[in-house]
């Protein structure tokens, strides 16, 4: 992925500790160079760039905000080296209102001879936060603490992830193939909001169009051969047939490039019946290695399922697939466990074991089995995982979060990609979801990440409801 760009403002005020201060920037700078340079540019003012290298007026303000202007500055820390002087680091995050903030105070150092405080950070952080607050300027706390704390390498982890999520999730561009089934109004959305809020853009293509593509493609074009290959090397193929494989592989590689020309975020896509009567598979594959990829797909043109799967992948650095899922059933004997299932859809690499391509356990019934291969099935892996749904009514956007752990439970087995799903208590999840709206779709991600999606919903206005 590429680094995330963060701006770093290093506050004094006079007369505190200006050695102090500087001995803390390059503590911060050092910390974060070293333990998080893989994901992060870090840019901050310079003895160059501000006097002693600190922010302390408007003047340093007003060069610090050119610096991140040109540096393309992504999410900003304010940290208050000393009292820190509120109205210029204040005045840096009206520049940046909207963007993701985060507020740091430090701890203090042995006092001086004479009793003369040589920092007073807190004291100088209630008045940059009452700077905030008074400008309706949305921002986090990380708390109080030395760079080399472990409060601080955490809050300033589920900060970037926080960035990364803003990033990709404001200005989306969500392409849908096809209408939305007619009988699911459960995945209706507000396209308007959507540009409104969040300066998103759905994109419509027709599947008439994507199928009429893929037939112009021939069995041996290098990207259609090299799917092929690809899923040949990780996936039991043996029960499907060779045509349907090559389908799978026509339908991914236009979709990728419909992805790439029209510069998408994800896709929600038209995936019964029409995909299988006139093409003749089910797009369950192709939608999952799309997913794995970095592109967002999402069954039944759920467009804000879509949305709720770029906040996963971003939460992750994008390190780790998401699983679009159906909430279903509960365990037969075990209390808070429920199946995680979709017909066919998980990403190769969440697989506990070697999954298979079969065809579609409820499409057949009305296609035919010919018609209607391309699923992935198998059991997930185990391990801890993050449950998330963004919904909106009445122009109110909502986001559902909760945690759990995937288990090895294998039995009962069932037809399509599905692992059993441990909560803390499953009465509380299905009567949350039920009474404030939230739909059947959700997206899952292994990992906890509960944490930074809750911080980013705060940041983009989105309430959380968090179970």
């Amino acid at each position: 992925m590429e680094k995330i760009r963060i701006g770093f403002v290093p506050l004094h005020r006079y007369p505190f500790d200006e050695t102090w201060a500087q001995e803390l920037k390059k503590r911060f700078i050092n910390v974060i160079e070293q333990r998080f340079r893989d994901f992060v540019e870090l840019v901050y003012p310079t003895e160059k760039d501000v006097k002693m290298g600190l922010v302390t007026d408007d003047e340093d303000a007003e060069k610090t905000i050119k610096l991140f202007r040109e540096r393309g500055v992504e999410g900003i820390v304010l940290s208050t080296l000393t009292f820190g002087d509120e109205l210029a680091g204040a005045r840096v995050a009206e520049e940046f209102r909207g963007a993701p903030i985060i507020v740091f105070a430090t701890k203090e150092p042995e006092a001086i001879p004479g009793g003369f405080r040589r920092s007073d950070s807190f004291c100088g952080t209630l008045s940059l936060a009452s700077a905030l607050y008074r400008r309706k300027i949305p921002f986090l706390y990380g708390g109080i603490v030395f760079p080399e704390d472990k409060e601080f390498v955490n809050s300033f982890d589920n900060f970037i992830r926080v960035v990364s999520i803003y990033r990709r999730f404001v200005g989306a561009r969500v392409g849908i193939v096809g209408p939305r089934p007619e009988r699911f109004e459960t995945v209706t959305f507000n396209e308007a909001k959507m540009a409104e809020k969040f300066k998103q853009r759905v994109v419509h293509i027709t599947l008439l169009e994507v199928v009429e593509e893929t037939k112009k493609l021939s069995d041996d074009d290098p990207s259609v051969q090299r799917i092929v290959s690809e899923i040949s090397s990780y996936a039991d193929t043996s029960q499907i047939p060779r045509e349907a494989l090559l389908k799978i592989a026509k339908l991914e590689t236009i979709l990728r490039r419909f992805a790439e020309s029209k510069k998408l975020s994800g896709i929600g896509f038209r995936c019964w019946t029409e995909i299988q009567r006139y093409y003749g598979i089910s797009p369950c594959h192709a939608m999952a290695r799309l997913t794995q990829s970095g592109i967002m797909t999402a069954c039944e043109v759920d467009v804000y399922g879509v949305l709720t799967m770029i906040i996963q992948y971003a939460a992750s650095l994008e390190q780790t697939p998401p699983f679009f899922i159906d909430w279903t059933i509960k365990h037969p004997e075990k209390d808070n466990v429920f199946l995680a299932w979709h017909c066919g859809n998980a990403p190769p690499a969440l697989c506990a074991a070697k999954c298979g391509l079969l065809y579609h356990s409820i499409m057949y019934r009305d296609v035919g089995v010919e018609k209607a291969y391309g699923t992935f099935e198998g059991r997930l892996k185990p391990g801890v995982v993050t449950i998330s749904r963004l919904v909106e009514y009445d122009g109110e956007f909502k986001l559902f979060i909760t945690k759990g752990r995937a288990l090895e439970d294998e039995k009962p087995s069932f037809r399509g990609s599905w692992v059993w799903v441990e909560v803390s208590d499953l009465d509380k999840v299905y009567r949350t979801l039920i009474e404030e709206g939230f739909v059947h779709h959700a997206s899952m991600i292994y990992g906890d990440y509960v944490e930074p999606i809750t911080q980013f919903a705060k940041i983009a206005g989105i309430k959380a409801v968090v179970v």
